[in-house]
């Protein structure tokens, strides 16, 4: 476990928890899907996970991300989650209004339990830092990548190869 320091725009954020790293056991969470039902990781084993964790769908930012790894899904091997604190019906409108149907959104708001769990819980702004993580299908996250400034897109081309390195 390790802390990472990120930005939003240049100006410093404190991030709440330890964040695990690459080649740790994946902590299990408790989130929403978009009929307010929850859904925890447990509900994947077995399969490789994508969780890609965006402050609020209602950003550019966040919408891009999203509808990346909307486009990429249909092409990988792996489960593909975006995570934000959202409210579930925000969620939903947001996937019918942009055509996203190939993840599942889910929503942190409630428990923080993702967030708090992986250390990307921002204190300031009550929200998610962006990142995206791999978990394999043995549950031990391969991949991390914790964007320096929230701002700014993941590096796609990174996140895809590494999914692909692990047959995703």
């Amino acid at each position: 476990m390790q802390k990472i320091k990120i930005t939003a725009g240049g100006k410093p954020l404190t991030l709440e928890g330890d964040i695990p790293s690459v080649g740790d056991a994946a902590l299990d969470f408790t989130v929403l899907d978009v009929n307010f039902a929850p859904v925890s990781l447990l509900d994947f084993k077995g399969n490789t996970v994508i969780i890609s964790a965006v402050p609020s769908l209602d950003t550019s930012v966040c919408q891009l991300q999203t509808e990346r790894f909307n486009k990429e899904a249909s092409a990988l091997q792996a489960v593909v989650l975006t995570i934000s604190m959202d409210l579930p019906v925000a969620q939903k409108r947001f996937c019918e209004s942009f055509n996203v149907h190939n993840i599942k959104t889910l929503s942190d708001f409630k428990d923080k339990s993702f967030s708090l769990s992986y250390g990307i819980y921002i204190r300031e702004l009550g929200l998610i830092a962006r990142s995206v993580w791999i978990i394999d299908n043995k549950g031990t996250i391969v991949y991390r990548q914790i964007v320096p400034d929230i701002t700014q897109e993941p590096d796609y081309d990174n996140v895809l190869k590494a999914a692909k390195a692990i047959g995703a």
